[in-house]
């Protein structure tokens, strides 16, 4: 996921006892034992345009997990939480994380709870069986400085506190500042992970977005050993723009995706492993998506 998605995903009542509703069939395929799915910002246009005939498409491809990237009144790409898990369901698509920015709006300081539309955000994720609600960027408002940054993660603990009341744990998505960036000398990453508390929120590691960023996923990984649950599969190839980099098709490009994913499955704990492909190089996204997942397979994921 780029910056400019920060623009596309916005926030936002399916009561919480709904999610009893989930079948059994679905809560043992999103506890197997890994996963490989998409993430819907892959095809947001296609998404924009006609949702339920992508989904199609995406399932048809051989697509069994998805990812959202849309989320804004209560509404998952227009639908409703009853309506989505519907088409979901009836194209054989489950729903293991989504994205929402929580945002400065999200949190009430002075009582020291969640706004509202928070708490829907989280209470319509549960219903869809998600085991992961993650924020894909930071409120740069909220961060300005490093004891800023401190009471944002203490935010993000409690938001993993009210998770774990549904089953679920709330998520980080990392850029590549975090790995540029220093607060008191200390690079925002780092602070991150030695702040949250990984039981109940968790990091998905961007490895694009890492590699652009200047780390090494042996050294990343080997700091913080077990502790990347879920991540983003991506490639990359640098271009002559402000950017430098865009992403590709896995394996066309300059990261040694095979062997991330290696260190990844071998040393961090990931068993989520969501494509995503921002640039396309003139192919049309559900092409590209198709080649990704062919790839994933032939390296036996």
């Amino acid at each position: 996921m780029n910056l400019s998605r920060r623009k596309f995903l916005q926030n936002s009542t399916v009561i919480l006892a709904g999610t009893t509703l989930l079948s059994n069939t679905a809560f043992a395929r999103l506890n197997s034992a890994e996963m490989v799915g998409i993430q819907l910002y892959s095809v947001r246009d296609d998404m924009k345009k006609d949702p339920l005939g992508t989904l199609k498409q995406l399932a048809k491809i051989g697509y069994k997990h998805v990812e959202h990237a849309n989320y804004i009144d209560r509404r998952f790409y227009g639908y409703s939480a009853v309506e989505f898990r519907k088409i979901l369901n009836d194209l054989g698509l489950t729903m293991p994380c989504g994205h929402t920015v929580m945002g400065k709006n999200h949190w009430d300081a002075v009582k020291k709870d969640f706004a509202d539309s928070w708490k829907y955000t989280v209470e319509d994720a549960a219903y869809m069986g998600q085991q992961y609600v993650i924020s894909p960027s930071m409120d740069k408002s909220m961060c300005k400085t490093y004891d800023d940054l401190l009471g944002y993660l203490e935010v993000f603990n409690k938001c993993g506190d009210l998770c774990q009341k549904s089953g679920m744990k709330f998520g980080y998505h990392n850029h590549w500042v975090e790995f540029v960036e220093k607060l008191n000398g200390e690079k925002l990453f780092d602070i991150m992970m030695k702040n949250l508390d990984v039981s109940k929120v968790v990091m998905q590691l961007d490895i694009g977005n890492m590699y652009i960023g200047g780390a090494k996923a042996l050294d990343v990984i080997g700091q913080y050993p077990g502790k990347f649950e879920l991540i983003h599969v991506k490639d990359e190839i640098a271009v002559e723009t402000k950017e430098k980099y865009e992403s590709a098709i896995l394996g066309k490009g300059i990261i040694p995706v095979k062997e991330v994913l290696g260190i990844c499955r071998k040393i961090g704990g990931t068993k989520v492993f969501i494509i995503e492909q921002e640039s396309y190089q003139g192919k049309a996204p559900l092409a590209c998506l198709q080649e990704d997942l062919d790839i994933m397979k032939k390296w036996g994921y």
